[in-house]
């Protein structure tokens, strides 16, 4: 089975940054995309940024050019950087990856970290 653990969440100043950082285990060969999710109470969860095997890389428009994501193909890990943090940026972060190969079998599906907590006071 495939496991992501995040760490790296905690408590900031607005303004401030904190770095998330995941990683994937599991007798994994490759991953096609990898990202970073968010939930705040009572709403949706929603995608923050993503980035593919290739490196291509999509944020959402509320944290393009504070945000940046980037991954280890080889250490099978994604990482946040978050910069001048807003309050709004309060949420729980989850690390996602998308289709999976394991040992040669194709898992075209989701796979999430428990998630970790981000808060941003003003």
């Amino acid at each position: 089975q495939v496991q992501l653990a995040e760490s790296g969440g905690g408590m900031v100043q607005a303004g401030g940054s904190l770095r998330l950082s995941c990683a994937a285990s599991g007798s994994i060969s490759s991953i096609d995309d990898m990202g970073w999710y968010r939930q705040a109470p009572g709403k949706r969860r929603e995608l923050v940024a993503s980035v593919s095997s290739y490196g291509e890389t999509t944020y959402d428009g509320s944290v393009e050019g504070r945000f940046t994501i980037s991954r280890d193909n080889v250490k099978n890990t994604v990482h946040l950087e978050m910069n001048s943090l807003k309050p709004e940026d309060t949420a729980v972060y989850y690390c996602n990856a998308y289709n999976v190969f394991v040992g040669g079998k194709q898992y075209l599906m989701s796979f999430w970290g428990q998630g970790t907590q981000v808060t941003v006071s003003s």
